[in-house]
């Protein structure tokens, strides 16, 4: 997952998506938002979903994709026992609470 959003184009479309929570976007304001041809958004957003972090849905002829809620939690869940729980740096409770998530 992390490396999945490693990726500078990856890591727009994440911010842009969970600004977008819960209803997310279409591939057309996506692109619009971020000015990534086509083709290239594409396979952005299939490595997103491959790993998890987006989730599709058909309307018609357009595919709105959001954030995977489950997922990033569980990510987050991951890094704060590998950080933050490791030196009491924060709580869980805490660090969800920061993240609003």
């Amino acid at each position: 997952m992390l490396a999945a959003m490693g990726a500078e184009p990856r890591l727009r479309i994440m911010r842009l998506l969970l600004s977008a929570h819960p209803d997310g976007l279409v591939v057309a304001e996506i692109q619009r938002e971020l000015g990534i041809p086509g083709p290239t958004l594409s396979h952005h957003l299939e490595k997103l979903r491959t790993n998890e972090l987006v989730l599709s849905q058909r309307e018609g002829t357009y595919l709105r994709y959001s954030v995977n809620t489950a997922s990033l939690r569980s990510l987050l869940g991951f890094l704060y026992a590998e950080c933050c729980g490791r030196n009491k740096a924060m709580s869980r409770d805490e660090l969800f609470q920061q993240c609003n998530c």
